[in-house]
């Protein structure tokens, strides 16, 4: 299928060939009819896109921030790939859109095969052919009501939820500056809920359009025509409330907001204006200044949008999928005309013109629709040019056998193609001799996409079966959502394939139970996990001049992960697993690999209020591992500090930066400290990668046996058992 997509380090705009997403439980995937463009966000999002690099990182602070941590935590070398490689990747555009469903997933059951639905979500009602969107992100379109007319569903929602912020009452007045999109259909919003409503802008066009739409009276807000109409329609005493729908660096809306605005009125932000608040006009009318986040309530909570889980509307009475479907019945009985607000129709094969038009200023509109295929009024025009991404024919066939001949390119699979998979696993591999990099398998279309452009995949698709089905395929990486990775892992070798997994292999003792029937039903346990700090090249050498030991040590392994930022899936710990769940086998698989055994107990505790934990491992020959994770610590401190205590020789890691080895006796002292600071935190990727691969070409045993990953995994999974009863728990698969 055909997507719309843009390269925010170039800012070229391009439609793309990408996989057809695939169908998942709790949504449905729709073919488009129409799509609306967004002339505000779209269009700034598209500048942006054009801007140097020093342009990007002014217009976004927040983004600029988070680097330099990142810089901090991974360092440069490891921050610049991850950043470049978002940079350097398509995106997609687009979130308002009208289609016909034409697959419906399980726990569907309000619409059906054919129906019309109007779409939201800035992942989910893409331009594109096709989108999978979830429940409470689409709604059946009422009866009658045109498709190119149920398009603009999402972009009426923001505008109501910006009118139901400011709580108009009838009778009362309304100023509506800024009169593009959102701010034609705030002034018929209000009108419809019976207030008057003075709109403001500089485009004597829109002005007229408004007032033709309803609005009282509309000017420029520089003109006296604006403050005489307020003062007529109020008797001198201003609006009741002010809807900021402009744009733009000036501060000149929520000045105008002040001045014409009531004693103790309201001042609602839509928009992405400058609000440098003036203290004194704010302060002496006491205004009440809100804002409106989007949709409306559900917008940005994941247990909402993708779980499908409603909120109760005994107390929240419009939630976004609830305001989409409003703003199609007013739609369908006239209360609102979005007809007059169309500009322009393209044809979605003629897109990139379309949006360079808008960027260049030779096309003026106020709302623009793509048309797709399916819709066109005359048939047989002519196709834009589409860049489409290199693709073989698809492979298929029973299962494969692990060791390859020394001749033949070790052939990968990725499933999941998201940040760590493209910052940390596939540079290093896409460029190293003896690996051919086959198929990506995504559920979402573009991101499958951006990994083939990107590292050379020969195939993207969606269809996981075929990919495992393809027996010219030696592996299978599992770089998931976490609840997906047991599953998908269980799958794959059931089919034959190598597989390795990033961590965690499994979030219950169910999962791993079933990942290890797998292993006992296909005889294959080629299996590697993501545990990659025992391959850390620092970590190695500290351990080597530590030396063998002949009595039980201590270890102590202060992990500083630090706060997530909202709305991170790893928040998600319903589905997800708790953070320690998800990362802390890394830890844990450090220390036995330290240590030489498997741990045979787990204690844990847990700081009241936050995730803070502190776990105890002990070990067979009487040797302990404490754990220490924290997230409330200092962000500038180091991730990760170790230190291993044995014999009068203490070995000590700095965020594999730095190692160093103290040892006693003989008669002296001896120390070694790492000659050099490395030029990166250097986690044991690579060299992880490599013994993997060479295990895969060689048939030799996997780089970990898979008693240690079992035995990592249960003492992972023992630590919320530990805190739920308060007491040791002793490992049952302990050796």
């Amino acid at each position: 299928m055909k997507q719309v997509v843009q390269n925010y380090k170039s800012g070229e705009l391009a439609v793309l060939d990408v996989p057809v997403p695939g169908c998942k439980p709790g949504g449905v995937l729709v073919r488009t009819a129409y799509s609306l463009i967004s002339t505000g966000t779209e269009l700034m999002k598209v500048s942006e896109a054009g801007m140097s690099m020093l342009g990007k990182a002014r217009s976004r602070p927040d983004q600029v921030a988070k680097v330099m941590q990142s810089v901090a935590t991974n360092g440069v070398p490891a921050t610049y790939r991850k950043v470049m490689g978002k940079l350097d990747s398509y995106t997609p555009l687009g979130y308002s859109l009208s289609g016909v469903v034409e697959q419906v997933g399980t726990g569907i059951d309000d619409v059906k095969v054919g129906d019309l639905v109007a779409c939201a979500g800035n992942e989910h009602a893409l331009h594109a052919e096709l989108n999978w969107v979830p429940k409470n992100l689409y709604t059946p379109v009422p009866d009658g009501l045109a498709p190119r007319h149920a398009a603009f569903g999402t972009v009426g929602s923001i505008a109501m939820q910006g009118v139901r912020q400011g709580e108009p009452q009838l009778g009362e007045v309304a100023l509506v500056i800024g009169l593009g999109l959102i701010g034609q259909l705030v002034a018929q919003l209000l009108t419809a809920s019976g207030v008057r409503v003075v709109g403001v802008d500089p485009d004597p066009v829109r002005c007229e359009l408004a007032e033709r739409l309803g609005a009282a009276a509309c000017g420029d807000p520089a003109s006296a025509a604006v403050e005489v109409a307020v003062a007529e329609l109020t008797d001198g005493h201003g609006v009741d409330q002010v809807y900021l729908a402009a744009g733009g660096g000036s501060n000149q809306p929520v000045e105008l907001a002040a001045r014409l605005c009531r004693d103790r009125g309201r001042v609602v932000d839509i928009g992405k204006c400058r609000l440098d608040l003036p203290w004194n006009a704010y302060y002496e009318k006491e205004l009440d200044v809100r804002f409106s986040r989007s949709y409306g309530p559900g917008r940005y909570d994941p247990e909402y949008e993708l779980e499908g889980r409603d909120y109760p509307i005994g107390y929240v009475r419009w939630t976004e999928r609830r305001n989409l479907a409003c703003f199609l019945d007013l739609l369908a009985r006239g209360s609102v005309d979005v007809e007059p607000l169309v500009s322009h129709v393209a044809d979605f094969a003629d897109a990139v013109a379309t949006y360079q038009r808008l960027k260049d200023g030779d096309l003026k509109a106020v709302a623009v629709l793509f048309r797709y295929p399916e819709q066109k009024e005359e048939a047989g025009e002519a196709e834009a040019p589409v860049v489409t991404v290199p693709a073989v024919n698809r492979r298929s066939g029973g299962a494969s056998t692990p060791a390859r001949s020394a001749k033949t390119p070790v052939r990968l699979a990725f499933v999941g193609a998201g940040n760590y998979a493209t910052s940390m696993l596939l540079p290093h591999l896409a460029q190293r001799d003896g690996v051919e990099l086959s198929t990506v398998v995504t559920t979402t279309a573009l991101s499958a996409a951006n990994a083939q452009r990107k590292f050379g995949f020969a195939e993207a698709t969606t269809d996981l079966d075929a990919v495992l089905g393809d027996t010219s395929i030696d592996a299978v990486f599992v770089v998931t959502r976490h609840s997906s990775h047991a599953e998908l892992t269980r799958k794959a070798l059931l089919a034959g394939k190598t597989v390795f997994v990033e961590k965690p292999l499994a979030l219950t003792e169910d999962e791993l139970a079933g990942v290890l029937a797998a292993v006992q039903e296909s005889g294959n346990d080629r299996l590697q996990v993501g545990f990659n700090r025992r391959f850390a090249p620092l970590l190695q050498e500290a351990r080597k001049r530590f030396g063998a030991r002949t009595g039980p040590a201590s270890l102590r392994y202060l992990v500083n992960a630090g706060r997530l930022q909202h709305g991170s899936w790893y928040l998600q710990q319903g589905t997800e697993g708790s953070r320690f769940a998800g990362e802390g086998g890394h830890f844990i698989d450090t220390a036995s690999w330290l240590l030489e055994a498997d741990p045979v107990s787990v204690y844990a505790v847990a700081a009241s209020g936050n995730e803070d934990l502190q776990v105890v491992l002990r070990y067979p020959d009487g040797s302990t591992a404490t754990i220490s994770y924290v997230t409330t610590g200092a962000a500038g401190f180091p991730k990760e500090t170790l230190d291993l205590i044995a014999d009068g020789k203490v070995l000590r890691l700095d965020d594999f930066v730095r190692a160093s080895v103290f040892a006693e006796g003989g008669g002296g002292r001896k120390k070694w400290v790492s000659s050099r600071l490395p030029k990166a935190r250097d986690k044991g990727q690579s060299a992880e990668l490599a013994a993997f691969i060479k295990a895969v070409r060689t048939g030799t045993p996997m780089p970990v046996p898979l008693e240690s990953l079992v035995a990592t995994t249960s003492a992972t999974l023992a630590v919320q058992a530990g805190l739920a009863g308060g007491a040791p728990v002793t490992l049952a698969r302990a050796r």
